[in-house]
């Protein structure tokens, strides 16, 4: 310990006396650790951080597999879990639920959640939409949550007749009722369905997702009578061909995962291929997987996680060639301690006591540096988490250093310092003695050849690297500009966006379609106002629907898909959205539909739930088929697509389609209305700008909740106030939400690609800049080490443009061979980032040349000074004897 104390202080007095050295090589190293620490702090906060639930490690979660689609009659997603596809995810039923935990004994307690879905939360001042859960009433209980105010739900509170309880969420609690402690038996409503808080949660649990926050936590027994405008026309608290909840549980000690997992997959295989209403066959093969909690509730995580593993590489380049440059100024700095190192050496020291002296110094300058870098990556989580919450609101995880980032910094700086101080402590303890000892400018330098092509190296390989952050970056800004200039089949400009929820605030669909018929007048009596008009979903929010269809004269088990949106009247004008055959939709074709929808509603309960018990299938089937004797198909338009597609070389007007996603609810002898086309509309992007444009299918809206759209003269925002008003003038229970307009629609949906193009650009810049450091280091030291054989050359006639060359064409030379070494790795790791390009390929060649062009420019700047001062060289001067 003494001897590495003595040196540490000899290595402080090293760096104290070359303060330029140190603050460049420091403030190097800061910056690659910074960097790294602070994306390291993300992916920290999105995948290795723990649940915030007692004992987390012992929390499983249950999810699904299978080799056919299930015939379900509901299925809900709310993005707790990455799923599989259409064969497997952790959505479950209810009646499923119960049964695992009537009779599963591997688990000392089993609980389930859905959601979070909208409701329309009033009894706190002006109604509001707020994210409600729905949970089991030993959630609480299983995940040991406890509450700051009041108390947990409880199985009590999970019955049929308890009264409407819901429990808060800290943040939800803070940000509506201002925190106060009074809240606890207060009366809320939510969907116009009176509730009782009852408690508030602890402020670190949030939601059992990550990146999922909840607003309130309410049990399932209120659901039928708090029910979603996502509902559905499935029966979710009884069916057991409904799947939409979450279920979690804790192991037993003795018992392990693989006989749990076994136990549920008994029970799981008996219920969907031999229960009351057998959904898979036996050959699909059902089974249930148990996976950790914190491993398979990734909720948000998974959409951003590409983001920050692409950064994760980026800023892994960025260390490595901050290393490179710090060990280039080592190796540089080693040959002016030749003379030093020699005396060491012949008063006694071995080899290995330098080597660790001069490794006690690089591992000092590291540590120095990833604690200025802590300080740098605090400001990166902040500017990153800034940036993130200007695009998607609040950001939904807690980021900031905890023991593992701070183990994480120390550990990558101890492993840097010995990474780019190990060759210049070889190079100061293999020196030959009598020459290092000499006075003479040349015996310093006589054995520097071999370790200055190791410098060639370095340099080379920051030049490479940065070359590969370039080409990324290149080619994810001109991904960037192809999506904000691509056309999305309609006018973009000039129209405001915002959402109402009328079947939260218990309308009925009738009721429904006169308040949008209202609203619709009166929006438009606004001065500036062009058109109006609404649809199910704004276009180019993320949001979409679909169908599985059926085209007459098709074999009877082939569907097809398409995109479905239900829009209002003068959609197509209002979007300018061109008509290319047919007509829009017109009053009668919304009353046609009204009629339609309510006879499809009718005839399922009649369905599922006969009045008489005993009644025959085919009793229920004559009623069922009556109902739909006179029900007109419902009028759609569908896309030029939608007509090339499925109706090649024929005209698609007053074709009729089947509607095969409902259920066969008699088995095969009732036909469904379904739809007929009456018109073709043009192509026009649905969900993000990103998307194809596929099959999509037009319906008039009946129901439901709907986004208003306002085509303006001026500026749509100074309507808000204006709608705002009307809106409250027709029902003050009727909450906004949404609202913007369509282009700040669209740049939030592009959001994500343009902040990584905006991070990958600024690490690019960054990779750039040291590689150009580390050149111009590399050659300001050759100019030095030169200046005898530079005055020698003008002392004999050589020409400053001479010298000019000489000094430039060495620098250009070690880029250009970096440059074709970066270019080659480039193109075999671009091709990874296929997903994250549009409208453009992974190997482009005009960006691989432009950032080429780039890095030779900026990399003749760097080569210029160190050349103007070899051009400056006095011969005199410079013969001179040391």
């Amino acid at each position: 310990m003494n001897t590495l104390l003595q040196d540490v202080r000899y290595a402080l007095r090293i760096l104290r006396k070359s303060p330029a050295f140190t603050a460049v090589a420091i403030l190097t190293l800061a910056l690659g650790i910074g960097a790294n620490t602070a994306i390291f702090s993300f992916i920290d906060g999105l995948f290795l951080r723990s649940l915030p639930v007692k004992d987390p490690q012992q929390l499983v979660v249950f999810s699904w597999t299978a080799h056919a689609r299930p015939k379900l009659n509901g299925h809900g997603n709310y993005g707790d879990c990455s799923t599989q596809g259409i064969r497997g995810d952790c959505s479950f039923s209810l009646p499923f639920f119960k049964t695992v935990r009537a009779q599963s004994s591997g688990f000392s307690s089993i609980a389930a959640f859905a959601g979070p879905l909208d409701y329309d939360f009033s009894g706190n001042g002006p109604a509001s939409i707020a994210q409600g859960q729905y949970v089991s009433g030993d959630f609480f209980s299983t995940l040991g949550v406890n509450t700051v105010v009041g108390r947990p739900l409880g199985m009590s509170d999970d019955s049929p007749s308890a009264l409407p309880a819901i429990v808060l969420s800290y943040a939800y609690w803070q940000r509506a009722f201002d925190g106060s402690r009074s809240v606890a038996g207060r009366t809320v409503r939510l969907n116009n369905t009176p509730a009782v808080i009852v408690g508030v949660a602890e402020p670190h649990f949030t939601s059992l997702t990550p990146g999922n926050p909840v607003d309130f936590f309410m049990p399932f027994s209120i659901a039928d009578r708090v029910r979603s405008e996502h509902w559905g026309d499935g029966d979710r608290t009884s069916d057991p061909s409904v799947w939409w909840a979450v279920i979690v549980g804790r192991l037993k000690p003795a018992v392990s995962l693989v006989q749990a997992q076994a136990a549920a997959t008994t029970m799981f295989f008996n219920e969907t291929t031999h229960g009351a209403t057998p959904i898979l066959n036996e050959a699909d093969a059902p089974a249930v997987k148990l996976l950790p909690a914190a491993q398979g509730l990734n909720g948000q995580s998974m959409d951003i996680a590409p983001i920050f593993f692409l950064l994760m590489f980026a800023v892994s380049l960025i260390l490595l060639i901050a290393c490179a440059n710090v060990a280039g100024l080592l190796l540089a700095r080693s040959a002016t301690r030749q003379k030093e190192m020699g005396l060491r050496l012949a008063l006694g020291a071995s080899r290995a006591r330098i080597v660790r002296q001069l490794l006690t110094e690089s591992v000092l300058l590291s540590l120095i540096g990833g604690a200025l870098g802590i300080l740098l990556s605090i400001w990166g989580i902040n500017a990153i988490t800034a940036l993130f919450s200007s695009g998607l609101g609040a950001f939904p995880f807690v980021i900031g250093p905890d023991w593992r980032v701070l183990l994480f910094t120390f550990g990558i700086a101890f492993a840097v310092g010995i990474l780019f101080g190990l060759a210049p402590a070889l190079r100061g303890s293999r020196i030959d003695l009598t020459p290092s000892l000499k006075e003479t400018s040349s015996s310093l330098h006589g054995s520097i050849g071999r370790w200055f092509r190791l410098r060639n190296a370095l340099v080379i390989a920051q030049v490479a690297f940065s070359i590969v952050l370039l080409i990324g970056a290149g080619l994810l800004v001109r991904t960037m500009r192809n999506l904000r200039n691509s056309n999305p089949g309609f006018d973009t400009r000039n129209v405001l966006l915002f959402g109402i929820n009328p079947t939260a605030a218990g309308y009925t669909d009738r009721k429904t379609e006169r308040l949008y018929n209202d609203l619709q007048q009166r929006f438009a009596a606004l001065p500036g106002v062009i058109s109006v008009s609404y649809s199910q979903n704004a276009l180019l929010s993320q949001n979409t629907s679909g169908d599985d269809l059926h085209l007459d004269g098709a074999p009877p088990t082939q569907s097809i898909g398409t995109d479905t949106l239900a829009v209002g009247l003068n959609f197509f004008s209002t979007m300018r959205i061109p008509l290319l055959a047919g007509r829009a939709f017109n009053s009668a074709d919304f009353a046609a539909t009204a009629v339609t929808t309510a006879a499809e509603k009718a005839a399922e309960d009649a369905a599922r739930k006969p009045s008489v018990p005993s009644s025959s299938p085919s009793s229920a089937t004559s009623a069922t088929a009556a109902s739909f004797a006179h029900v007109p198909p419902v009028p759609v338009i569908i896309n030029q697509t939608f007509a090339r597609t499925y109706f090649p070389k024929q005209d698609p007007l007053g074709k009729h389609i089947g509607d095969t996603q409902e259920e066969d609810w008699s088995k095969g002898s009732i036909r469904d209305p379904g739809y007929i086309v009456i018109g073709i509309a043009g192509d026009t992007k649905y969900a993000r700008p990103h998307s194809d444009v596929g099959p999509m299918m037009f319906m008039p809206l009946v129901g439901n909740s709907a986004h208003f759209e306002l085509r303006t003269a001026g500026n749509p925002l100074a309507l808000v106030k204006l709608v705002h008003g009307i809106v409250s003038a027709v029902d003050d229970n009727l909450p906004l939400f949404d609202i913007r307009t369509q282009t700040e629609q669209i740049a939030q949906s592009l959001f994500l690609d343009r902040l990584m193009s905006r991070l990958s650009s600024f690490f690019g810049v960054l990779a750039l800049v040291l590689a150009c450091i580390g050149l111009y280091g590399l050659l300001s030291y050759e100019v030095a080490r030169r200046t005898r054989e530079l005055g020698i050359r003008m002392a004999l006639g050589a020409q400053q443009r001479g010298l000019l060359r000489l000094v430039v064409g060495q620098g250009i030379i070690l880029v250009l061979i970096g440059a074709a070494i970066g270019i080659g790795g480039a193109i075999g790791i671009t091709r990874f980032m296929s997903a994250l390009l549009y409208g453009i390929n992974a190997d482009d060649p005009s960006t691989f040349v432009g950032v080429a062009i780039l890095l030779t420019i900026v990399a003749l700047a760097a080569c210029y000074i160190p050349a103007r001062r070899a051009m400056r060289v006095d011969p005199m001067v410079a013969l001179r004897h040391e």
